[in-house]
């Protein structure tokens, strides 16, 4: 067992507390890893105002990036000195999803608010008390002990505290482009928010060839920024940005509408719908408050012009395959990770961080855990396991 500091949420609603925490090895499917940076996702804010509820006391973080320093004993695609992203979804390889190579819907997600171990238990204690992590890895944390399921290995020279964006935020963007709303070139797009999902779906709607991507976002710092990510039009209305789409369309509506706010709600849905042409799709990927139901459209209009509402999770892509693919177009210079970030913050400084993201400051914040930013000497890649 060892020390740690983690950023923990004891109350819902509530802020941040950074307290020292006990770790404990690694256990034979486990590795242990010193984490170098987490970015900062709407999710756990959701968790913080009490619209997501979940096991508490809990450690946060889920989109994370660090150096394995220890392996379980039953470990063998992992070594000491891998750089490793971690997926917000395990992926067992084995259940009926994973096997149709919908690793997204891995049945191991069903403990994503209860914040125990795919192997079962909690690695994490304060004062003797078993601590839950968020998503099964608790990414606000200078160390933390992940399963195999919840890691994917990356090459080491990318930089860490731009790969772990991949772990969430910009495959969730993305995918809800490329993948759910199935942009094909030419496409009018209509993108509800431009956060660190929204612009990760403008940067999916420009690669996959959309001639208009038109950005809905009430803050102006992210309306200047998204051109630099595809974006061709921008509005600080939600009728303003629809009426435009009209006019470029003939009146039949966009072909796509993604809703990527901070916090979903059902008459951005409902707008989405109304802008989207027949036959159209709109994409929801944001959380709502779990207590939330009710769409206010007209099912009569969605039957008959065969209008689509298509949830998505992780970008409707399996992590193995979204992670390494994301980071390649990364280091072709066909994938923006750099620019997401805005600032970066420590560990201490997680509810400045967050206040700035509800201040509609940051596209993406991240906290720097470590400054370790390349692997130890190669004599330290011998296996160290544990836990046998």
């Amino acid at each position: 067992m060892m020390k740690t500091h983690a950023a923990i949420l004891r109350e819902q609603p509530g802020q941040w507390q950074i307290e020292e925490v006990d770790l404990d090895d690694p256990g034979p499917t486990e590795v242990l890893v010193q984490m170098v940076a987490t970015g900062l996702c709407h999710s756990d804010e959701h968790a913080a105002t009490a619209d997501m509820p979940i096991n508490i006391p809990i450690v946060g973080g889920h989109e994370g990036a660090g150096i394995v320093r220890a392996i379980g004993s039953q470990i063998t695609d992992y070594a000491v000195g891998d750089h490793i992203v971690t997926s917000f979804i395990p992926s067992c390889g084995k259940c009926r999803w994973c096997a149709m190579g919908l690793q997204n819907l891995c049945d191991l997600g069903a403990n994503t608010l209860i914040g125990n171990q795919p192997s079962g238990g909690y690695r994490m204690h304060s004062n003797g008390v078993d601590l839950p992590t968020m998503a099964a890895l608790g990414t606000f944390a200078e160390w933390q002990v992940f399963d195999e399921a919840s890691i994917v290995k990356i090459d080491p020279d990318i930089p860490l505290d731009v790969a772990a964006l991949v772990a969430c935020g910009v495959p969730t963007g993305y995918g809800s482009a490329v993948n759910s709303a199935d942009i094909h070139n030419g496409d009018v797009v209509i993108i509800f928010g431009a956060g660190g999902i929204g612009m990760n779906a403008v940067q999916g709607a420009a690669a996959a060839g959309a001639s208009h991507i038109v950005v809905v976002d009430p803050a102006p710092f992210k309306r200047e920024k998204a051109p630099e990510f595809g974006a061709t039009e921008v509005f600080a209305d939600a009728q303003a940005a629809v009426d435009f789409v009209n006019s470029v369309t003939n009146g039949q509506g966009a072909d796509a509408a993604i809703c990527t706010p901070g916090v979903l709600h059902g008459d951005i849905v409902a707008t989405a719908t109304d802008a989207i042409r027949k036959g159209g799709i709109v994409v929801v990927t944001s959380m709502s408050p779990l207590e939330e139901e009710g769409i206010p459209t007209n099912l009569f209009t969605l039957v008959m012009e065969q209008k689509r509402i298509q949830g998505a999770l992780y970008g409707s892509w399996s992590p193995r395959y979204a992670i390494p693919t994301l980071l390649n177009l990364y280091k072709e210079g066909k994938l923006k990770l750099d620019e997401l970030v805005t600032n970066r913050y420590t560990l201490d400084q997680i509810n400045d961080a967050y206040q700035d993201m509800r201040d509609g400051k940051n596209i993406r914040g991240v906290i720097l855990l470590s400054p370790v930013a390349t692997d130890s000497p190669a004599a330290e890649r011998e296996a160290v396991a544990v836990g046998a």
